[in-house]
């Protein structure tokens, strides 16, 4: 590690201990008991995979599980290797991380924030987690993180679109893999501007959490700068199951536009809802109306069926794209499970990855090594090309994907067609956008 790590977290790494070939942190603290929290002492190394297992994003959770899964038995040497193979770092070897076999446990986040919490606290103090991955809610990704950071162990975040996850709630023991609202509304507002034009009015219908909230701010900046009007913002709750008497209003607002601000189960119903309000039939200020759904994933468009041909979304990854990583997941996730991976499974294996591919390069568990070997960490092969984990924020920056419903699906799975593949220069900002202002990263916790 470097002097800089040295003077800000009193870490130093020793040379290998006879025998082992592993590097060993040293640790400059008054006597402790442990070096850091949950610091591994026998052969194997215990990681925590915190998903929605019921709620409304429980479909998404139970992939990120299966693909959890996966990493696990990649990093232990089974299987195909997966995305070991074209990774471009080439630290892992598949013999579990730093020489320990890969074990896990795992909780149900319920997408309620305290549940969250409680079973990740769980994991960290009566399983010995050393790392927690995962989730589908911003909400929770925000409680999670919080906690990591006081427990000292590190929180390899999975679906989470909020700014605020890598805004203003940053923590120095937190990273998140999956792209943001901001990047969202980057990504769509030329395709929104070269397929609707600039005068348009628009309608949202957000759900009333911190992912909503800044998933609205986003794409109405972005879609008032090409010259949109917005009508209306509308916030639903988070356990709503029918919208109907959100879309009402709609018809007669004015809007040609309306804007889904919601994800999962609650954009299958909003969206269910709305085509069957005939709002795709209808002709608004001179102008066929649209619905935009800003968040998309496999699964959301899988459950919408027929109603999701035609509308307009963004992605962090899709199964269908072509480099080798993408490819080497996609086989291996599908001879296992039978079907394509969603991008929340994407996200929480390349995080899983990740997180072992910083241990072994760092030469320690030690949550601070983690930060140090992740921080401005460059690379490919995991999907989406080339990657950059920045510093300032601990938030990836990759290719942002336009996606579709398809019109003319050929199979189950042939849901969405990719739009545009929208480089990852277009999706940058500076750390403190307004949108992401506030807070402090921090230093990093080791723990105990």
């Amino acid at each position: 590690m470097t002097n800089k790590s040295v003077t800000r977290r009193g870490v130093l790494k020793s040379g290998a201990v006879a025998g082992t070939g592993l590097a060993l942190p040293t640790i400059f603290t008054a006597s402790s008991a442990a070096a850091y929290t949950n610091e591994p002492t026998g052969g194997s190394v215990t990681l925590g995979f915190n998903v929605p297992q019921t709620g409304p994003y429980a479909e998404e959770g139970n992939d990120e599980l299966l693909a959890q899964q996966l990493a696990v038995e990649h990093l232990n040497g089974e299987g195909d290797g997966g995305c070991l193979n074209t990774f471009t770092s080439k630290a892992l070897k598949g013999n579990g991380i730093l020489g320990k076999k890969v074990e896990f446990v795992t909780g149900d986040t319920q997408t309620k924030s305290d549940a969250a919490r409680a079973s990740a606290k769980s994991m960290i103090e009566k399983d010995g987690a050393i790392m927690i991955n995962g989730g589908s809610s911003s909400g929770v990704a925000v409680a999670v993180q919080g906690l990591c950071q006081e427990a000292g162990v590190i929180f390899m975040a999975g679906l989470t679109h909020a700014n605020d996850t890598t805004g203003k709630d940053k923590k120095a023991n937190g990273f998140r893999h999956f792209f943001n609202a901001y990047m969202s509304g980057a990504a769509l507002a030329p395709v929104l501007a070269a397929e609707m034009g600039n005068d348009r009015r628009a309608y949202h219908l957000t759900a009333d959490y911190n992912w909503g909230w800044t998933q609205e701010e986003s794409i109405v900046a972005s879609t008032e700068a090409l010259g949109w009007e917005t009508v209306n913002t509308v916030k639903t709750p988070l356990a709503s199951t029918d919208f109907s008497s959100y879309i009402t209003p709609v018809l007669n607002s004015g809007a040609d536009v309306l804007v889904l601000n919601h994800y999962g189960g609650n954009m299958v119903n909003s969206l269910t809802n709305a085509i069957q309000f005939g709002l795709l039939d209808k002709v608004a200020n001179g102008k066929d109306f649209k619905i935009v759904v800003p968040l998309y994933s496999e699964l959301m468009a899988a459950g919408a069926g027929e109603n999701i041909k035609g509308v307009l979304g963004s992605m962090n990854w899709n199964w269908q794209l072509q480099d080798e990583g993408t490819k080497a997941f996609v086989k291996s996730f599908g001879e296992k499970y039978g079907k394509p991976p969603s991008n929340s499974a994407q996200t929480c294996y390349a995080q899983v990855l990740l997180y072992a591919d910083a241990c072994e390069r760092a030469g320690t568990f030690n949550p601070c090594g983690v930060v140090d070997a992740l921080e401005d960490f460059e690379f490919d092969g995991l999907g989406n090309g080339p990657t950059w984990y920045r510093g300032a924020d601990h938030q990836c920056f990759k290719d942002v994907l336009v996606v579709r419903g398809n019109m003319n699906p050929t199979n189950a799975y042939d849901t969405l067609e990719i739009v545009e593949i929208t480089p990852r220069a277009q999706v940058e900002y500076d750390p403190e956008h307004p949108m992401f202002a506030g807070g402090a990263l921090g230093e990093c916790n080791p723990g105990a």
